[in-house]
């Protein structure tokens, strides 16, 4: 590794699943996995192409039960290019001697670089340099340039270009009992003498796709039409140590872009009109050189390449492009088919580092959940509720995409999936809401669809509250935390557990920033609001009064997880490890054994402690005292404490916010999980997993927790507040944000100073206010602060 390139020395077919993820390339638009171009899909490698928002739904036979799955598509391969001498066997990786193989994605220009030396025998080698983009200026192209060299000989190699659809969903090996057939009516032709095209449809989301391909070459290209491919083909005349080179211009749409007729049509006029390879990089790096600039993170040492290794990919997934689009943020990526390319919570992970940089790619998301509002509230009603309950895995429509059964690889037992009843979905929503609006200051969006998502998942929060005279509280039953390992009690008949902690305080939270919203909008906006959605002044004092008694359990002085953690057994942790050794999927392991994490103290990641995660300390602070509960540092850092005691990690963000709530918590092993976090995709911690496609939430936060979590910065009050934390390990950072109409403003921190960089313009001078006092600065001003450690 150096500061801007990511590089991988030899061949390690072990490791291609991993490369070809951490190699990915996209604009937002769409993606394409980091795999060869002469390999096609099998045990080693997977291409794949996906376009943002792109799903089909099929219904599959699996363990006797119909299952029904809609999935982020796997779209025709636009990759394939080999070649061979003539009468030789196509050279690839797997079937040819190498001499040098090396790859290198080179993050300041996205553009993957390949180089690969051939061992043809006698004496002869080929080289093989290819360069490849996937276009984040003009969002629908992408480009392969490929350069041979014959050394030790001269000769003919034959070289082909293909247009694959035939391909199917088939990344993600314990998905392979469900139907992966998701394209049809394939076609293929011949548009110009060196171009072709291929156009198909998903199978019952009817979504049409058209590709267009140019190849040019100094030689003849020969068309071959063959569905579910189209072949070009041409013979290179190798002289020794002449490079000659062949480029492949590919353009990509579907029939759910805006302002087009015709995907096909579209697809065909665009790679005609692309210009040459060359003029396609330098736009090409125009366009990420904007990128960078909006969000610049500097960070010194290993853990800056990793920060600008995991901006790149959270840039390739959502960039300026996706304002455009409605799509949410997939979790993993646009960069494989894990958890079928739907929509999580991962978002609460995304969009604060978004707000900041991109707001308008925030807004759109939102966007895309606002559209979904009216499904929502169908699910609430479906579930005998008022309001609106936004599913916990989301896709195309918005209803709920989770799946019923999952496979636990260890036992190879089909297993019911609870997991829909993270109804803490809609606080996650409600959250990045509010979030968006005080970063930006858009209080149009607050006024309109915002006021209107957050009343609606509020209405949800205060009917699903039942008062228990016991306790002279409200409670929330039937639910499942964030920690997915805890899906009942043991020995129930039914899922769902009572009074999660951490959804009661995020619905406590939903419903008493919802009663400011309302209270707030303007006269007029609020008459309409409560007319279209029959509020009234006796919904709202019941608001006020939920947001003030829901109940928060405890035991032996720490915060419960939910009602009756505490009773619950205690695991042999080191007796597992001893056995096992990698216990992070402690739920896999427990199932095989023919026992359940729902007997045991044992979380998969945070669940309480994502409240340290989302909330300063002293608005936790304050949120408990409106339930009128006490929460002093004794009471946090001895909850910190059993949790982090009782965690498996099991997911990638749990490292995440462990490093969050330790550094804010001032304790030495806040780097250990912060660098967990930082490891997570490229050392691959969850075993296998970066295969399947990138850690999106982990990704972005890690970025978040230099930008706001080690700096302590908010906005909120039309400010921006800092409470910077020192930790040893990263003591100098600075980045660039975007704040309420101020483009490009610098912070930088160096030990005990913080100076801010505000550039010059129009807009109002900022506030920043520290824990000992508030400075104002103007457009045009630079300033150091001295920070109170």
């Amino acid at each position: 590794m150096t500061g801007w390139t990511w590089e991988y020395e030899g061949y390690e077919p072990a490791d291609e699943r991993l490369r070809e993820s951490l190699c990915t390339l996209g604009n937002g638009y769409f993606a394409t996995r980091g795999a060869l171009p002469e390999c096609t899909a099998d045990d080693i490698h997977y291409p794949g192409t996906y376009v943002a928002g792109c799903y089909n739904r099929l219904t599959s036979d699996v363990a006797g039960r119909q299952v029904e799955n809609e999935d982020m598509v796997n779209l025709p391969n636009w990759l394939p290019l080999r070649f061979r001498t003539v009468g030789g066997s196509w050279l690839t990786p797997d079937t040819a001697t190498l001499l040098d193989h090396r790859m290198d994605l080179l993050l300041a220009s996205g553009m993957l670089e390949r180089r690969t030396r051939f061992d043809l025998g006698e004496g002869r080698v080929l080289s093989v340099l290819q360069q490849r983009i996937v276009h984040m200026a003009d969002p629908h192209l992408a480009a392969l340039r490929t350069e041979f060299t014959a050394e030790g000989f001269s000769g003919a190699l034959e070289v082909e270009a293909l247009l694959d659809a035939g391909v199917t969903n088939a990344g993600v090996p314990r998905y392979r009992e469900l139907d992966g057939r998701h394209l049809t009516h394939v076609q293929a032709g011949t548009a110009t003498p060196d171009g072709v095209w291929l156009r198909c449809r998903t199978r019952t989301s009817d979504i049409r796709v058209g590709m267009a391909a140019r190849l040019v070459s100094e030689e003849p290209v020969i068309v071959r039409n063959k569905r579910p491919r189209t072949t070009q083909h041409t013979v290179l005349s190798l002289t020794e140590g002449r490079t000659v080179t062949v480029d492949k211009i590919v353009a990509l749409h579907t029939s759910r872009d805006p302002a087009i007729s015709d995907p096909l049509y579209a697809a065909i006029d665009r790679v005609g009109r692309a210009p040459g390879f060359d003029d396609l990089l330098e736009s090409h790096f125009t366009a990420w050189d904007q990128l960078w600039r909006r969000a610049a993170l500097d960070v010194n040492g290993e853990s800056g390449r990793i920060l600008r290794l995991h901006l790149f990919h959270v840039l390739q997934t959502l960039s300026p492009h996706t304002a455009d689009l409605d799509v949410g943020v997939p979790a993993r990526g646009l960069h494989g088919e894990a958890y079928r390319g739907h929509v999580f919570w991962d978002e609460l992970f995304v969009l604060p580092f978004l707000n900041l940089h991109f707001p308008e790619v925030s807004r759109a998301l939102l966007r895309y959940r606002h559209r979904r509002l009216e499904q929502a509230r169908t699910s609430a009603l479906a579930a005998g509720r008022r309001g609106a309950l936004y599913p916990w895995q989301s896709g195309s429509d918005g209803r709920e995409e989770t799946q019923q059964l999952h496979l636990n690889p260890r036992s190879g037992r089909w297993l019911p999936d609870n997991s829909r009843l993270q109804f803490h979905v809609g606080s996650a929503i409600a959250y990045n809401v509010w979030q968006y609006c005080e970063a930006s200051g858009d209080m149009e969006f607050l006024h309109a669809k915002g006021a209107e998502m957050l009343l609606q998942i509020a209405r949800f929060w205060a009917d699903a509250a039942v008062y228990d005279d016991s306790l002279g509280r409200h409670r929330i039953k039937g639910v499942v935390g964030p920690d997915e390992y805890h899906d009942a009690y043991p020995g129930a008949s039914a899922p769902g557990l009572d009074d999660n902690a951490y959804t009661n305080v995020t619905a406590a939270w939903v419903l008493t920033r919802t009663l400011e919203v309302i209270d707030a909008l303007p006269e007029p906006r609020r008459r309409e609001l409560a007319e279209r959605t029959g509020l009234d002044g006796g919904e709202l004092e019941q608001w006020e009064d939920i947001s003030r008694t829901l109940h928060v359990p405890f035991h032996h002085g720490v915060i419960s997880q939910f009602d009756g953690y505490g009773e619950l057994a205690e695991l042999p942790w080191k007796e597992y490890r001893q056995r096992y050794g990698d216990i992070r999927r402690l739920d896999r392991i427990l199932e095989a054994e023919g026992d359940t994490v729902n007997r045991y103290q044992a979380s998969k990641q945070a669940d309480v402690l994502m409240l340290g995660y989302l909330f300063a300390p002293a608005e936790l602070r304050g949120l408990f005292r409106r339930l009128g509960v006490q929460l002093d540092d004794d009471i946090w850092h001895r909850t910190v404490d059993y949790y982090l005691h009782r965690t498996s990690h099991g997911s990638t963000l749990s490292g995440l916010v462990h490093g969050w709530v330790l550094a804010r918590a001032r304790r030495a092993e806040a780097w250990k999980f912060c660098q967990e976090a930082l490891q997570g995709d490229i050392a691959d911690v969850q075993g296998g997993t970066t295969g399947e496609g990138i850690h999106l939430g982990a990704m972005a936060g890690t970025l978040d927790l230099v930008q706001r979590g080690l700096t302590g910065l908010e906005t909120r009050e039309g400010a921006l507040w800092l409470d910077p934390v020192p930790l040893p390990e990263l003591s100098s950072y600075g980045f660039a944000l975007r704040y309420q109409g101020h483009w490009g403003v610098r912070l930088r921190l160096e030990r005990g100073d913080v100076d801010i960089a505000v550039p010059s313009s129009d807009a109002s001078p900022i506030e920043v206010r520290l824990p000992d006092r508030t400075v104002v600065v103007e457009p045009g001003e630079t300033v150091r602060l001295e920070l109170p450690y």
